[in-house]
């Protein structure tokens, strides 16, 4: 690195004629390539807990998903997928609603209506197949994103994963906006959650090692693919 930067600066020095350009192409380079140092105070914690996580999803999740693919036929995996997805309608329209998206909020009324009606209760996205209309997820995270609140620290939570201190509490609004929370029986209610979870993870159950296989030291690989993922979507 440093030799590359000297001879780039000898370069500069050499051909007055480009100079201007040469600086501006090295301060291209050096911004590019420079580490940014990131705000990680519980990165102890976090390594600790990634760790926990990796071998939870790798030996345990990972199989068990697997499995349930391959017993599982993909349309009735896809429809209990399209069933809890349009269920989540009222977690979605709030946020969309919250952040202004007025268009949004009607694109996602619509694919409710259309959906509940037409898709069998949710179980197919006639909304998608036949009309063409798109999805826009939103949740709560992403309503404080937008609204200015900072990121703040990353956490790494048990079995949950990557998360930051604004999207832990945006959890507090997916909560109550989660139709699955009114259930009386809590126990019930925890179980259908997780049902759904984990059926959308089995519909591409070498998602976690696909994702994690490139991956040098695996606990800064996915803090900085979730924080990068997570602005990203707030600036849809």
């Amino acid at each position: 690195m440093k030799f590359h930067r000297a001879f780039l600066c000898a370069v500069a020095c050499s051909c007055a004629l480009y100079a201007t350009d040469t600086s501006a192409e090295i301060d291209e380079f050096d911004a590019e390539y420079s580490q940014k140092e990131v705000f990680d105070p519980l990165s102890g914690y976090n390594r600790v807990m990634t760790g926990f996580n990796d071998v939870f999803y790798r030996y345990l999740v990972t199989p068990v998903a697997t499995g349930y693919d391959y017993v599982m036929p993909d349309p009735i995996q896809g429809a209990f997928a399209n069933f809890f997805h349009n269920l989540m309608y009222p977690m979605r329209l709030t946020n969309n609603l919250l952040q202004g998206k007025w268009e949004n909020s009607w694109d996602e009324t619509k694919r409710f209506l259309i959906n509940t009606t037409i898709g069998f209760a949710g179980l197919s996205d006639a909304a998608t197949l036949h009309f063409n209309i798109p999805r826009h997820d939103e949740d709560f995270g992403q309503t404080l994103g937008y609204w200015g609140v900072p990121a703040g620290p990353h956490i790494v939570w048990p079995i949950l994963g990557s998360s930051n201190l604004r999207d832990t509490f945006g959890l507090v609004g997916d909560f109550f906006t989660n139709p699955i929370n009114y259930i009386d029986d809590s126990t019930v209610s925890m179980s259908v959650n997780a049902f759904r979870i984990f059926n959308d993870y089995s519909r591409d159950p070498k998602f976690y090692e696909k994702m994690t296989s490139g991956a040098v030291d695996l606990y800064p690989f996915l803090r900085d693919a979730y924080e990068q993922s997570r602005e990203q979507k707030i600036k849809e």
